[in-house]
């Protein structure tokens, strides 16, 4: 059985990632949406927070292995996470190693991603702007990079399925992975 792809989209808190993720997955019929916060929902249900009972495993090692099952599987995903720091771009980085993976750039000028914050009232304002700090910091080599802000979510999805279904080779997951690899950073 082959792996099931990755559609693997990188950005800040409100810059577009999940908005995007469903649109790709209702225009790709055979791709599930799995989201970073969803899974933590998963997690929170489990721990009992009130008590301290938590599980002491950051969140992001069992979504990543997750990840890595549904493809083993054959499933085809829109994977929405944001690579936050060293230690998530590391472990996500050796589990998918050698896997099919659209590596995509979300981009949103800094100025809407606050108006997004307040408009949504989920977030913490501010959390996308400080999460700029080191997102999309690290020499990322994305096979495509879109940006939410400047052009609509389907025109955005439509992009990278064009990219997906352009037959070139998935390139920029791996060489992430091998610069990070050889300390190029």
């Amino acid at each position: 059985m082959d792996a099931g792809k990755i559609i693997l989209l990188n950005g800040v808190s409100s810059s577009g990632k999940s908005s995007l993720a469903k649109e790709l997955a209702y225009q790709l019929e055979s791709y599930f949406h799995l989201s970073i916060d969803d899974f933590d929902l998963v997690i929170e249900k489990m721990e009992d927070r009130n008590t301290e009972k938590l599980i002491p495993i950051p969140t992001e090692v069992f979504f990543h292995e997750a990840v890595r099952m549904f493809s083993d599987k054959g499933v085809h995903l829109v994977v929405d996470q944001i690579l936050h720091d060293e230690e998530t771009i590391s472990h996500l980085l050796s589990v998918l190693k050698g896997y099919p993976v659209l590596f995509v750039g979300v981009h949103c000028p800094v100025e809407e991603i606050d108006r997004r914050e307040k408009n949504r009232r989920d977030r913490t304002i501010g959390q996308g702007r400080a999460q700029l700090a080191f997102v999309h910091r690290q020499n990322e080599t994305y096979d495509i990079e879109v940006n939410t802000g400047e052009i609509p979510l389907k025109a955005a999805a439509e992009k990278i399925i064009n990219r997906l279904e352009s037959g070139e080779a998935l390139n920029g997951w791996q060489a992430f992975g091998r610069q990070r690899a050889g300390g190029l950073l």
